[in-house]
């Protein structure tokens, strides 16, 4: 059963403890792909590498492209109910938790493409 980690850390530890971290940054980059969000990630980037450019490619997205930004959530199946949870006010803390939860939707699709 496939139960989310509760945070970034957690979850880049966890998708290297059961290698998977690359098909995770491959995940990753198809699906910013599909959104026309070109990102590419070297399959030999660190897991802290990994986090802090997410982090900044979801700020720029928020800061300077909205309506991209809405279609990668689409692309990548982020919950909607997930996303109306956080709070707006602080732009660099919310980069951060919707980079989570891109990271947590990502890693559970890898989780179980792999499982199953």
């Amino acid at each position: 059963m496939f139960i989310a980690p509760k945070n970034t850390d957690l979850l880049l530890t966890e998708a290297e403890g059961e290698n998977l971290y690359l098909k995770l940054i491959e995940q990753i980059n198809k699906d910013f792909n599909l959104a026309n969000e070109g990102i590419d990630f070297p399959l030999s980037i660190s897991p802290n590498e990994l986090k802090i450019q997410l982090h900044e490619k979801i700020y720029r997205l928020i800061q300077y492209k909205f309506a991209e930004y809405l279609n990668l959530l689409y692309i990548i199946d982020v919950s909607e109910e997930q996303i109306k949870k956080l709070d707006g006010s602080d732009l660099v803390i919310l980069s951060e938790q919707v980079a989570f939860l891109i990271l947590k939707r990502e890693w559970q699709k890898v989780w179980f493409r792999n499982k199953y």
